[in-house]
């Protein structure tokens, strides 16, 4: 407030050394109409107060609000909170009240005039994004007696983006102003035909009926335009959202891609997998909360290595005591899992309860930017970060490790592979626990945009395979691209079929797809998968 003040003071001066000499008697003016006893002329000083600048006029407007302006025989005094008193004229501090003062007096609608004009002198505030976002204010309230100080402003503003917003408040309430000349009308529409947001679409259908003609061209050719231009970053940012869900089918089907490929094994549990690296997560969260605070914005990533142990290491034993037995039994895998899947529900269940537990998100991963006309969340941009990241890991393993290259073996023909020295055992167990534990890494990043509760898994299960199958069992290429086809499919259909029905939808086109093309979008090719 004190810098407010002394760059209304500073303005006053100018404006008292270099305007001519009625500008100081018009601000004289508000003082007489102060004293005046009448709401239309409390009203009138007010803008006079605004107009001119007067270096009093935020303390004299506050104090009004607040009826601590009082008025009489001529003179004008602000009653401070701390029961002071103020000269309004000088600013000067009075020993006591005058004699013969009354409050000024406020009515309903005096009120809005006041609070009016307190947005009005955000306008002037030294802070750029102070003034950005009174001039925001300004354009929604479109209120007509702030238009002089908005022209002043603009004619001093210096930051760019401060005097945009500016510029669409004074288009704002110029486009309702019927008495504004035509060329200013015009010059408004165009103004907020480059700002071309939906509060700039809903200003400009605004325009009262009675425009003339050029107005009205002008108009339909600024709607027509933004309407174009809406409807280009909608599809964009529908896009953006299918990238965002393509990331994380990804991350839920990577890892069944593994299991899924080498093994052909149905593992109805891998959601369970990603919830137990989701409870990692809020497990970690617990304890650096109650012991070690200071560690909270590293709790992501001391997660991580502890949600692919866990996840694996359940992997592993799950394989290890019940998924061995039953090789080439599919039926009887599928049960067996979906078994497991239960007591692994109901286990944590017992011991979390059934409530959704909170993850925090470290400040990296909170709240939004804007691109152009996009509104990107951090939390989902980093999300399609790691999931490349591990998509880059997972191919290396495969591609540069001795594990890896005995995985690819097993998977093109585990007989030849057995034959050749591999112990498919061994690889069956490590593959299952890696897949596992890729799906430990997932719920680690679901955590930060679903619900963390006993049932995270079953949201993501019939979706994963799905991806699995359509991009080409045990391929990574093909589980790459049918996460991000399925995502983006999905996000661009929701808009005109909604949510449950672009779902059936996909589910059918992946059925004939299926029936045309069995082995998926990028099959394995070797003797025993061909045969």
């Amino acid at each position: 407030m004190l810098c407010l003040l002394r760059l209304l003071r500073s303005l006053a001066v100018a404006m008292v050394l270099f305007a001519p000499p009625a500008l100081a008697q018009s601000a004289e003016e508000a003082f007489t109409r102060l004293n005046a006893d009448s709401f239309s002329d409390t009203a009138r000083a007010v803008d006079i107060l605004i107009a001119t600048a007067h270096p009093q006029a935020a303390p004299i407007i506050e104090a009004l609000a607040e009826s601590r302006l009082l008025a009489g025989g001529g003179a004008v005094v602000v009653r401070t909170r701390e029961g002071g008193f103020i000269d309004a004229r000088t600013g000067q501090t009075l020993p006591a009240q005058p004699a013969g003062l009354s409050p000024v007096r406020l009515n309903n609608n005096l009120r809005r005039v006041v609070q009016a004009a307190l947005g009005g002198l955000g306008l002037l505030n030294p802070d750029a994004s102070k003034r950005t976002l009174a001039a925001e204010a300004v354009f929604k309230s479109r209120d007509v007696s702030l238009l002089p100080v908005l022209e002043a402003a603009i004619g001093k503003e210096t930051d760019a983006k401060a005097r945009a917003a500016l510029r669409q408040a004074q288009a704002a309430i110029l486009i309702a102003k019927t008495d504004a000349p035509p060329f200013d009308r015009i010059a408004a529409i165009d103004v907020l035909r480059e700002r071309g947001d939906q509060d700039a679409l809903a200003t400009l259908r605004s325009l009262p009926g009675d425009a003339s003609q050029a107005l009205k061209e002008a108009q339909t050719r600024a709607i027509t335009e933004i309407e174009g231009r809406l409807a280009v970053w909608r599809a964009a940012q529908n896009l953006w959202y299918g990238l965002s869900l393509g990331s994380v089918l990804l991350l839920a089907a990577i890892g069944l891609a593994i299991t899924f490929g080498v093994m052909g094994v149905i593992n109805m549990a891998h959601g369970e997998m990603v919830m137990l690296g989701a409870y990692t997560t809020f497990i970690v969260q617990e304890i650096i909360r109650t012991s070690f605070p200071g560690l909270f914005p590293y709790s992501l990533a001391i997660a991580l290595p502890l949600a692919f142990l866990v996840a694996g290491l359940v992997g592993i034993a799950i394989e290890r005591g019940v998924i061995r037995f039953l090789y080439g039994r599919p039926l009887e895998t599928l049960l067996a899992t979906w078994g497991i899947s239960l007591i692994l529900q109901q286990a944590v269940r017992t011991a979390f309860g059934p409530t959704n537990r909170e993850v925090g998100a470290p400040a990296f991963m909170s709240g939004a930017f804007e691109l152009g006309g996009l509104a990107i969340t951090w939390n989902r941009l980093w999300i399609i970060v790691f999931a490349m990241l591990v998509f880059a890991s997972l191919l290396a393993i495969l591609r540069l490790t001795p594990i890896g290259l005995q995985m690819r073996a097993v998977t093109q023909n585990r007989r030849m592979a057995s034959a050749m020295g591999i112990r498919t055992g061994r690889v069956d167990a490590l593959t299952f626990g890696l897949g596992s534990g890729v799906a430990g890494l997932a719920g680690v990043a679901l955590s930060q945009i679903d619900n963390v509760s006993p049932n995270l898994g079953q949201s993501y299960i019939i979706d994963s395979f799905m991806v699995v199958v359509f991009g080409g069992v045990g391929n990574l290429w093909g589980t790459l691209v049918g996460a991000m086809t399925l995502g983006v499919a999905n996000k661009l259909l929701e808009p005109y079929a909604g949510a449950v029905l672009a779902k059936i939808a996909l589910l059918v086109l992946i059925i004939l797809f299926i029936q045309k093309r069995p082995r998926g979008l990028f099959a394995l090719k070797g003797r025993a998968v061909e045969a």
